[in-house]
């Protein structure tokens, strides 16, 4: 099966194929808007994955930066190896589900 060019640079693809329509690299999903790096942080359901990202939040009160973090429901196709600790990146797409709208595009080193 051919593999589509997602048009992002800094993600190698993957060597194996798979028959997910939702993967960005072998089905008909096409990744848009953010495009974020975070940590695996669950596998929850299948091809579902919980990543985590931290970033910093200025609280003008205290005048003060703050350590924040989100957690994102991620799609996970079937093609990618990805455990829990993983660095991954991950691109927005249409929602795919009713609590996922973004998508694991690969490995981060």
């Amino acid at each position: 099966m051919l593999t589509r060019n997602i048009g992002i640079n800094g993600v190698e693809k993957p060597s194996r194929s798979c028959d997910d329509k939702k993967c960005p690299y072998h089905g008909t999903v096409s990744v848009r808007g953010l495009i974020l790096d975070a940590k695996v942080s669950q596998l929850r359901a299948t091809r579902m994955a919980v990543v985590e990202r931290e970033y910093t939040f200025y609280n003008k009160k205290y005048q003060r930066y703050e350590r924040r973090r989100s957690r994102i429901h991620a799609h996970l196709p079937a093609c990618l190896d990805i455990k829990e600790g993983d660095l991954v990146l991950i691109g927005e797409t249409r929602p795919l589900a009713k609590s996922v709208s973004f998508v694991i595009l690969g490995r981060r080193s």
